[in-house]
């Protein structure tokens, strides 16, 4: 079963916008999870988020997912105690933490990345009375809710925002660093890939692995050896992995980076209020655990594929005008976006330059 979400993901738009652990931790709540006006301890429904071992603040994917339940709680008059996260220091932590809260009852367990592909077949048919939410793949269990992202769309548009800069300023040279190998972040790498040369088709782009999600000092490295071989841009799509990119524009001052999953501006400020971050890929995440929050609440929850795309506006660029793009980029960048929208524009999901590779 396919849901595409269309004018209530819009009107979530409106208002959207991560504690390690052993074999059997208890879950841990934020502080950012305020009480919302029900009775301490009252919980018409309890959810439970288990991130991979980028951390709940990893400012990127998992943060999103986290302040999507926030969200709710808030809005539905929670108590805080009602949603609630557990941390994965190893993969090995990920069966146990989902199995956690299946144990204790909860109405809806949430496991954020691919990663937990084996975890959650495993634990939700060892659970067939709870309902899971998996985010970013999709797994064939009936209690189970795949949400998925046309992340190569979003990632197109951030390419061409980096193939103007680049031309603008005479480098005509952009990076990419990615987490881990695969289909799912292939899929940043391919859209970027076209944006940056269906704006720029003069661009040399560099790409390269930190083959962590966690490891933002591999991040760094791997962004210091791009902006000394010449690019100007570098868009990172490695979790927190992806932070080690943005201090290295931080520290330089003088380059860009381009956020992922969330609006990364704010992380990327510098001395004098600058940002280092010419734009960020929005993926929601927030909307997708939002959402299904809201159906477990409502008694609609009813597992099956959700897809995000532009035309939903599941994924995306953050295009603010008075930032760093100026509005002559910003309408280029709408005009690609409309023309995938309408299929003008087909974005292929399968990249082309090999890890550590350029395109020429």
């Amino acid at each position: 079963m396919k849901k595409v979400l269309k004018s209530a993901l819009a009107l979530l738009l409106a208002g959207a916008l991560v504690a390690g652990c052993s074999s059997k931790p208890a879950p841990t709540e934020t502080p950012a999870a305020t009480d919302g006006g029900a009775t301490a301890g009252t919980c018409p429904v309890k959810i439970g988020l288990v991130t991979d071992t980028g951390g709940v603040d990893d400012k990127s994917f998992n943060q999103s997912a986290w302040e999507g339940l926030v969200k709710f709680q808030t809005e539905a008059g929670l108590d805080a105690s009602c949603i609630k996260y557990l941390q994965s220091t190893a993969d090995s932590d990920y069966i146990p933490n989902l199995s956690t809260f299946a144990d204790e009852d909860y109405d809806l367990i949430i496991a954020v990345g691919y990663l937990f592909q084996e975890a959650i077949d495993t634990v939700s048919a060892n659970y067939p009375d709870k309902n899971f939410l998996f985010i970013d793949s999709v797994s064939e269990q009936a209690n189970v809710e795949s949400a998925v992202y046309n992340a190569e769309q979003g990632s197109f548009l951030v390419g061409v925002a980096a193939g103007l800069e680049a031309k603008a300023n005479g480098s005509n040279v952009v990076g990419f660093v990615g987490g881990m190998e695969g289909p799912l972040i292939g899929a940043f790498q391919a859209g970027y890939e076209q944006g940056v040369l269906a704006a720029n088709p003069e661009a040399t782009i560099m790409v390269d692995y930190a083959d962590s999600f966690s490891d933002d000092s591999k991040g760094q490295t791997l962004a210091v050896k791009q902006y000394d071989a010449g690019a100007t841009v570098i868009y990172q799509a490695a979790g927190a992995a992806g932070n080690g990119v943005i201090k290295e524009a931080k520290e330089r001052g003088d380059v860009w980076a381009i956020g992922v999953d969330k609006d990364q501006y704010n992380d990327g400020t510098i001395d004098g209020g600058k940002s280092v971050i010419l734009t960020s890929m929005i993926k929601r995440v927030d909307i997708s655990t939002y959402t299904a929050a809201k159906a477990i609440l409502d008694g609609t929850f009813a597992g099956g594929t959700v897809v995000f795309n532009l035309e939903n506006n599941g994924v995306g660029a953050e295009l603010s005008s008075g930032r760093n793009l100026s509005d002559e980029t910003i309408t280029v960048i709408n005009d690609y976006a409309a023309k995938i929208k309408s299929g003008e524009i087909v974005v292929d999901a399968v990249p082309t330059i090999p890890n550590g590779g350029t395109n020429k």
